[in-house]
């Protein structure tokens, strides 16, 4: 099967890119550097250099393959608007990249015990419906076999370039600089919660499996931020971990990402996607950090 993937050095798009050279695909990746091409070709893809604003290069790209995964940005709407015209009625599945943020509330660390699943879907926040009117453009798009895959808080290494992560390394550098692990208010909010390499198999089996206009939460666990804090303390020997404010939370990270990355809740279950076959059996994330994180392995 011919590839081509955005975000091929990045966290998700090169787990992914990497695993399909390893199962035998021939995959070219966009990357926007040559350091980074050669990190991409060194796994045996062939690196594409280029920015999600090359439209023209998009175009042929996507016109050249045989499937179009954007692992790039879950919100860049000209570049998806680009894969989209490229690929009306040809058939082709394009799998793009969304994220649970979306059902993100303004908890500021306060529990919640809505749960959302695919069919129940809470109304956007306003920060998040631009992204929920992307996905819904990509379901709605004729003659594609479009498929959606909205990650929840992803955590373990990566499996191709070198890359990470977001929400989990914000807290374990945070820790490491100031000698305690935090989490904001009370941190009994939660998100769902899943390994990379799970991620990375759920998303051959929606590419051979899924029907078209497919959205799919991606999910395997759960955990609270206060929880998650504390595991990195005990991986990281700094005694308990302790609360700061939303205002220091968002000095330190900004407002987007304290909010709704890291004081939000995003609960969420999917209702499709163990019905392809996918089986997670990864650590769950208290277990992966506590293996993981330590002093001597950064």
């Amino acid at each position: 099967m011919r590839l081509f993937v955005t975000g091929a050095s990045g966290y998700i798009g090169g787990s992914f890119a990497a695993e399909a050279v390893r199962r035998g695909h021939d995959v070219r990746g966009l990357v926007r550097s040559a350091e980074k091409a050669a990190a991409c070709a060194a796994l045996g893809m062939v690196p594409v250099q280029g920015t999600l604003a090359d439209r023209d290069l998009l175009i042929e790209e996507a016109q050249r393959a045989d499937v179009v995964v954007n692992a790039a940005s879950s919100d860049e709407r000209d570049a998806v608007d680009t894969f989209l015209a490229a690929l009306s009625g040809s058939g082709k599945a394009f799998l793009h990249t969304s994220g649970s943020s979306l059902v993100a509330d303004h908890a500021e660390g306060e529990a919640s015990e809505a749960i959302f699943d695919e069919r129940h879907m809470p109304l956007p926040v306003a920060e998040k419906a631009p992204r929920v009117a992307l996905d819904h453009a990509i379901l709605t798009t004729p003659g594609i076999r479009s498929i959606i895959l909205c990650n929840s808080l992803i955590y373990g290494k990566a499996l191709g370039p070198t890359a990470h992560s977001v929400q989990l390394p914000l807290l374990v550098d945070y820790a490491r600089e100031n000698g305690c692990a935090r989490y904001i208010g009370k941190g009994l909010n939660r998100w769902s919660t899943v390994h990379i390499a799970d991620v990375v198999d759920l998303y051959f089996l929606a590419l051979e499996q899924a029907p078209p206009a497919t959205f799919v939460f991606v999910e395997s666990g759960e955990a609270s931020f206060r929880d998650m804090a504390q595991s990195i303390a005990n991986a990281l020997r700094l005694g308990e971990a302790t609360s700061m404010t939303v205002e220091a939370a968002i000095k330190r990270w900004g407002r987007q990402r304290a909010l709704y990355s890291l004081a939000s809740n995003s609960r969420v279950r999917s209702l499709y996607s163990r019905a392809w076959g996918w089986k997670p059996n990864s650590a769950d994330i208290h277990t992966w950090i506590l293996n993981n994180i330590s002093a001597e392995n950064p």
